[in-house]
Formats: structure tokens, sequence, C-alpha cells
């Protein structure tokens, strides 16, 4: 018998126009399912039942009273708690933040209520979204629902939790490093990060890396599509956008055509690490696909990146630490990554950060002129199968912490370098049937490509049946 979270964002929100559903029910339904299953998940920091009612009952007046119904209408989902929000504990998953309540929205939250979607509460983030694993001292690990000994992926893991435990039918995160395209490929969703300057930051965002950006988290590639529609958009006095679609084109039609024959390389491990044998399986495996297909695939060149790229990374990931809202008197608190990170962002001096950001730049322009003749690029999200709650942090140690991390999650960071756009797809599954994702990064601001070509994939090998145990589990 069907529940409504088997139902897709997009089918919600046909359900509720059509009168079928009421966006009460959708919301009663999510909610229920939060106060059942989450405690043994950690998808959500905050949970807002009584504002995600309230904006429940406005909703169903709209229906009521007819009249032009803004796309989502009534569809739940949920925002990653390093996003801001007006009235609403955002933590940054940090005890020493765990109070702060923001007076303005983030503008990416504004634009998906204006869609009509009705946020449940704030998902869970490591401290301030360093890790590419969701861990902290507010609420704990988010845990990936096919094996919750191991952890989500980050720092969007708890949305991605909210989405592959049928919680939400989508949500929103945020990608600096990875941070969507791992628990995505981690918790078998889809995850995009959109091109620099698709989404806005606005207001408070700080643009000085220029390594953000928020997207969507999937169960399908329509709904990732039809969220970025949702989201997409400069704001005034944004330092960078992409160029606007076409008249008339959406992300969401992307989604519905196919892409044509595209010429694809696969990036060689060399640019970035070394990958254990489950995750060079995933790779060959969509490979293999696209060359099915009917897509040129080839491996791109060796030697895109210089010796110099990782360590001017490195750097420029510690200077996001050096002015984190931490009281002096309260730094003995923060994890043990994040005081390594932040000492070692304010032991730069001004020209070696200066040097560092120039150097990713530079090397950004030269990536993208060695590929410039690809339409996609083809790349593995994670270089391991997923790690055990502990695997990174267990030892206390700030420091090998983020020599873990960046082995793990050695190969998503060069494109929020470059700012291309990124999607990982759940193409395959371990021996042990844990789902592992494989990353499509498209041309600058080529968004269209990748969701057009992405779908296509879905339509080869569909994903969106195979859920975790937990979501069969009924609430009450």
């Amino acid at each position: 018998m069907t529940q409504l979270h088997d139902l897709t964002a997009l089918e919600q929100a046909a359900a509720v126009r059509a009168g079928e559903v009421s966006p009460i029910e959708l919301v009663r339904h999510a909610l229920s399912r939060i106060e059942a299953l989450d405690a043994r998940l950690g998808a959500f920091i905050t949970v807002t039942p009584e504002r995600a009612l309230s904006a429940a009952a406005a909703a169903e007046r709209r229906v009521r009273d007819g009249g032009r119904l803004p796309p989502l209408l009534g569809v739940p989902t949920a925002i990653k708690d390093l996003t801001n929000t007006a009235g609403v504990r955002t933590t940054y998953g940090s005890r020493v933040t765990a109070d702060h309540v923001p007076a303005v929205d983030d503008a990416v939250v504004t634009r998906l209520a204006a869609a009509g979607t009705i946020s449940l509460g704030k998902t869970n983030t490591p401290e301030f979204g360093f890790p590419c694993y969701t861990d902290n001292d507010v609420v704990g690990p988010a845990r990936c629902p096919w094996d919750p000994r191991l952890l989500a992926g980050g720092s969007s893991g708890g949305a991605a939790v909210a989405v592959a435990a049928g919680l939400v039918p989508f949500a929103q995160g945020s990608d600096g490093g990875g941070s969507i395209r791992i628990p995505a490929s981690i918790n078998g969703l889809v995850g995009l990060k959109p091109a620099r300057g698709r989404v806005s930051n606005a207001p408070l965002g700080s643009e000085t890396t220029g390594l953000v950006t928020s997207g969507p988290l999937a169960r399908t590639v329509r709904d990732a599509a039809a969220m970025i529609d949702a989201m997409a958009g400069p704001e005034l006095g944004d330092p960078s956008w992409a160029a606007p679609l076409p008249p008339g084109e959406t992300f969401l039609a992307a989604a519905d055509r196919a892409p044509g024959p595209l010429r694809i390389g696969v990036v060689p491990s060399s640019v970035s690490g070394v990958l254990q044998p489950e995750a060079a399986a995933a790779l060959a495996d969509a490979a293999n696909l696209l060359a099915d297909l009917g897509h040129g695939v080839e491996a791109a060149p060796d030697g895109l990146l210089g010796p110099e790229v990782m360590p001017a990374f490195e750097q420029v990931w510690a200077l996001s630490a050096v002015t984190l809202p931490v009281p002096p008197d309260r730094v003995g608190e923060l994890r043990p990554l994040t005081r390594e990170l932040r000492a070692r962002g304010l032991a730069l001096s001004a020209r070696d950060a200066m040097l560092a950001l120039a150097t990713l730049r530079s090397a950004a322009r030269r990536f993208l002129r060695a590929t410039a003749t690809y339409d996609v690029l083809l790349a593995p999200v994670v270089t391991m199968t997923p790690r055990p709650v502990g695997w990174f942090d267990g030892d206390g140690d700030g420091a090998e912490d983020f020599e873990r991390t960046k082995r793990y999650s050695a190969f998503p960071a060069l494109y929020n370098v470059t700012g291309q756009p990124a999607i990982s797809v759940p193409l395959h599954r371990t021996a042990e049937g844990l789902p592992m994702g494989s990353m499509l990064v498209g041309r600058p601001a080529d968004e269209l490509t990748l969701i057009s070509l992405s779908a296509q994939l879905e339509a080869a090998r569909p994903w969106a049946h195979r859920h975790p145990d937990v979501w069969g589990e009924r609430a009450g």
C-alpha cells in the first residue's frame, strides 16, 4: 500500500493541486515519521512542528481560494543548519553557537518558501561544515539509513538522511568541497552542486573563497531539477552570477529530454587520489553504462593539476575558519578539527592567503581549458566505501581528522574551485548492498546538460524504488 512518503516531491505537489491530499496531511505524515524514526538516525538538529503546521494551513487556504499556485505548494522539506533561518535556531553544528537565532533568512530559504515548500526544521551538519562527515556536540552523528553503524557523509549529512529515510522528499544542502555530493553518494540520492553564482548566498554568505553554494538532495533527477528551479537566481549585490537560462527554459524541462550523444572524459585518479576497489568498480560501471547509451567515453588527459593545488586548497579551506563567530574564551569548546583549521588559518600571513587564492584561480583556468573539449567529465565522488562512526575523529586529533577527510573526499572539491556544476547519481551498489554514487561534471554554468544526462541514466537504471529498511516502517 502506497504511503504519502512514497510519493516524489513533484507527485506530492501534483496531489495537492488536484485536491487528492492536503498540505496539512503531508506535513503531519512527515512530522510523525521524524518523531518515530529520527532518534536513531540523527537527521535533524531542530524540528519546527508549529511553524510547519501553520505554513501548511496557509497553503491549504491557498488551494481552497484557487488562483495560480506556486509549483511546490505544500511539499515538506528541510533546511541545513548552516543556512540562516529567521526566528529558528541555527546552530551551525556547534555547541558554541547552539542558541543562535538569526534575525534574517538566507535568500535560498526565502526562495524555497516562495515556491510553496514547507520546512519542517533544520538538518544535522558538522561543526561549521568543515568535515566530509556529519557529527557534532549538539545532537551527535547523522547515520546512514542503509547501515546506521556508518556515517552519512557531510556536511549535508542530515539532509541526505532525511531524504533517504523518507522523512522529507527533498532537502536543501550546501557544498563547499563536496558537501552535497558526498552524502548523496553514501545514501543513494541525487545531489547537485550548481554552478558558481547560480544560487545566491545573500544576504550574509561570504563569497571570499567562492567555494560554497546551496543545492538540492533528492530521490529523483526531476525532483532535484524542480528544487534548483526554485532556488536559482541572483540577488542584488551578488559578486558573481551564472548566466540565466534562455526564456521559457527550466531545469525541470531539461530532465524530460534526451541529451544527445556527448563526449565524456573520465578524470584520472592521479588528479585527486587513489581509489579503493569498490570505488574503482563504481567508476568503471558508470563509464560502461554511459558508453552503452551511445556516448563517447575516453580517458581525460593526465597532469591536469600541479602539485601546488592541494596545499593551496588546504590553506583556503583553513581561511574559512578565521572569522568564525566564536568568542576567544570559548575556542576550547570547539571540536579538534575546527580548532586545527582555525589555528592554521590564523597562522597564515596576508601574502600567503592571497597567494593561495590566486593559485586556485590560476589552476581553475588551466583545468577548464584542458578539459574544454568534453561535454561532461566523469569522476568518483569518494575514494572509499562509507566509514564507520568515529573513523575520522575517534582519536581526537584534529590534524589526523583532516588527513583522513582529504583521503576520503579527494575528488569533489576540485569543482568547487573551478565553479563547475557537478552531480552525484546513485548508479552503483557495493557487494554489501550499500549505495555508491558517481560524479558527473558539466561545463561552466551548464547544469542543463548534467540534468538531462542524469535523467537518461536514471531511466536506464532506475534507483528511486530502492530504499533502506527504515523506509517501510510506519510511524505511530
